[in-house]
């Protein structure tokens, strides 16, 4: 390792990836390629999966790339995969990913004559663009000028209008205060979006229905925001409610050429962020297709724009639509336009960063098949999607001969998500000639993905693209609210999907007795497999290694169900796979347990009892069940994070609803309220503090009654 200063560089002359042959396919190419002169190296100020996705085209167009880490990520997978790598400092962004001067340092010391920002981090910075442009560094991404006018949403909206894009109906300005807030909410009427002017992805966002929610909305939105963005200003427009969120790509070329590309639909969404996407949409025609795509690509011509850009959309059941803002950056969702146009975006970026004009016409553009994009995070969606940190202790990806199934993700098995940066592990897509095929292809690459080592999302993803209203396209923003009132509590298994699993452990108890006996155990066995409270007398009888008959009994007393299971499972898999009664399946095996063995199935672990019948005896009787501990009364956290405020002190009573504190975690302000009446008796956290999952913030005692 060399170090130059406060600088580390790391300089890697291979790095091998197998599975990076698997992600970086597309179904068919337009031609873009050109003779004409691109960059020698180029830098990626950005970390992850889309520093990752970058140094792959550069790579194939023979360009060498130069990778930033802040200290924690200096193992990370963009740092092996660059050719070279430099140190920008420690883990809070401001002083790592955000700090321009340190990175400008690098883009000198590197040589590099081009930046590719990626999506958020410095991607919307007209600073940052400014001082590339006195350094004579290339950026590759739009202009000054039309990120300024674009980047803030008050002043697009009013150039939108005037460039005869339809906008949403609102206040067209910056909000003063908090009684502007009001003022405004006032007049255009309930309910409303308070959002952050500055900035993207879901942050400094809140929807008021009522003076209360504006006001909170309000601090909120303008505490997230300054800490995002570093800028407070904020927004008021109208809420339509119901609607689905469409969105319109863009390429330009700053050279009178401005195309729009098929649409992408982003309404499955939790605390205004994406979770699922597809391209393109069930809901629009043609015509309003592209009539939308005029619209989008007009204000793009209106602002001079350059590189790729997004129009984002609100569109209601009549198929009106309405402009909600411009991201003039690469879109974390653009790997499912590449797949239904054949179009590698990143390299259009660097063609045209370096002077190139789009070789390609609007009328070259169609859609071809489907493609859907499944973002998984590290998160609990059992806990309202709260975020998770941990280490990746197993991590395989799905993958297909066919190229049907993409992943772009920043890590390998053993990297950590943590609390410093967005807990994204990857994006998982799929494509099919239909959206049919695509979807049953993306349940089959969630059920294949194997992630060991924290909570992940993968439940909530598979049991959402089998909703039968998912299935259908009947998709809005409150898709999520609507399906899971209640919160998403894990996937409910049906009787048939029970007793599939409960044969499926048993097959697996089988051949693993099976290996430790060194294959001298019986061709039978009987067991008392459960799972859930359902418990069932299992007779297992292997015909050969990979075909066995499964008899179920409930221990209760029912019909007995029989099972013929084809599969070809050996210890050590992480996979199960196998049809039983012609039913394909895919469980995975996470080890055994007391009594028996974890298995995933669609995404949620189950613990399932597999035991002889005199040991299940033996158990029930003697061995009493392990009781859970009593946190009534206590306020836990519920991610590690920091404290941003704390509302309460001892003494103080409290309501259902009350807000108790408000915590900080991967850039998102979490108001935790009182689920329960009754007094404050102790406060364990000061602002600042930073706190671990699981920790007691405040305990209560119940109010006297009276």
């Amino acid at each position: 390792m060399l170090r130059f200063g406060k600088f580390q560089q790391k300089t890697l002359t291979s790095f091998q990836a197998t599975s990076f042959s698997q992600r970086a396919f597309l179904p068919r190419n337009l031609s873009i390629a050109s003779e004409e002169k691109l960059f020698d190296k180029i830098l990626i100020a950005n970390r992850g999966e889309i520093a990752c996705r970058v140094i792959r085209t550069a790579r194939r167009l023979g360009i060498k790339t130069v990778a930033i880490f802040s200290e924690p990520d200096a193992n990370a997978l963009h740092v092996r995969m660059a050719d070279e790598a430099y140190c920008v400092g420690p883990a809070v962004s401001a002083k790592s990913y955000l700090n321009i001067p340190n990175i400008l340092d690098v883009i000198k010391k590197s040589g590099a004559q081009a930046v590719h920002p990626g999506y958020g981090f410095l991607s919307e910075n007209a600073h940052f663009v400014e001082a590339l442009d006195q350094a004579g560094v290339a950026f590759i991404g739009p202009g000054v000028v039309a990120m300024h006018k674009m980047g803030d949403k008050i002043e697009s909206k009013k150039i939108a209008k005037a460039a005869g894009v339809s906008i949403i109906p609102g206040y067209m300005g910056e909000v003063r205060d908090r009684d502007h807030a009001l003022q405004i909410a006032h007049e255009i009427g309930y309910p409303v979006m308070i959002k952050a002017s500055a900035g993207g992805g879901g942050k400094g966002m809140r929807i008021a229905w009522n003076d209360d929610e504006a006001l909170e909305g309000f601090r909120l939105s303008k505490q997230e925001s300054m800490a995002a963005f570093g800028d407070d200003r904020l927004l008021v427009e109208k809420f339509i409610d119901n609607p689905r969120h469409i969105e319109i790509q863009l390429i330009c070329d700053g050279q009178g050429k401005s195309l729009y590309l098929p649409e992408r639909e982003c309404s499955i969404q939790r605390r205004n962020q994406k979770v699922l996407e597809e391209a393109p949409s069930t809901h629009l025609d043609q015509a309003t297709r592209e009539s939308m795509g005029r619209q989008a690509a007009a204000l793009a011509t209106a602002v001079g724009y350059k590189s790729a850009g997004t129009c984002e959309f609100l569109c209601d059941s009549q198929r009106n639509f309405y402009f909600l803002e411009m991201n003039t950056r690469l879109q974390v969702e653009h790997p499912i336009t590449e797949y239904v146009t054949g179009l590698d975006l990143v390299e259009l970026m660097i063609r045209v960063a370096a002077g190139q004009k789009l070789k390609i016409n609007q009328e070259d553009i169609k859609i071809h098949g489907w493609a859907m994009e499944a973002r998984v995070y590290a998160e609990d969606p059992r806990r309202n999607f709260l975020p998770f940190v941990g280490r990746l202790q197993h991590y395989q990806e799905p993958t297909s001969t066919d190229g049907s199934v993409r992943v772009d993700t920043g890590v390998v098995e053993g990297s950590e998500i943590s609390t410093n940066y967005d807990p994204l592990i990857s994006k998982l897509c799929t494509w099919g000639p239909n959206r049919d095929v695509a979807i049953d292809r993306l349940a089959r690459a969630l059920d294949s993905y194997v992630i060991r080592g924290l909570n992940h999302n993968v439940c909530f993803l598979r049991d959402t693209i089998v909703h039968p209203r998912y299935r259908a396209g009947r998709l809005t923003t409150k898709f999520i609210p609507e399906e899971y009132p209640n919160g998403y509590k894990g996937h409910v298994l049906t009787p048939i999907e029970t007793h599939h699993l409960l044969a499926t452990s048993a097959i697996i108890n089988f051949v693993e007795q099976n290996r430790l006996s060194h294959g001298h155990t019986p061709d039978s066995a009987v067991y008392v497999v459960g799972v859930e409270d359902n418990n069932f007398r299992c007779e297992i009888d292997e015909e050969d290694l990979n075909n066995f008959s499964v008899k179920l009994t409930p221990t209760s007393g029912g019909d007995t169900i029989t099972i013929a299971v084809k599969h070809t499972w050996r210890p050590g898999q992480l996979i199960f796979e196998g049809d039983l009664n012609g039913e394909h399946r895919i469980i995975q095996f996470f080890g055994t347990r007391n009594y028996g063995m974890q298995l995933q199935f669609h995404g949620t672990v189950y613990d399932v009892s597999v035991e002889g019948e005199y040991e299940h005896d033996l158990r029930i009787k003697y061995i009493p069940e392990i009781q859970t501990v009593d946190t009534s009364n206590s306020l836990i956290s519920p991610m590690p994070g920091t404290v941003v405020s704390v509302n309460v002190k001892v003494g103080d009573k409290v309501a259902f609803g009350h807000e108790l504190c408000v915590l900080e975690a991967m850039k998102m302000q979490n108001v935790l309220r009182s689920t329960r009446g009754g007094v404050i008796s102790k406060v364990n956290v000061v602002p600042g503090a930073k706190v671990d999952v699981d920790a007691v913030l405040l305990e209560f005692q119940p109010e006297p009654k009276p």
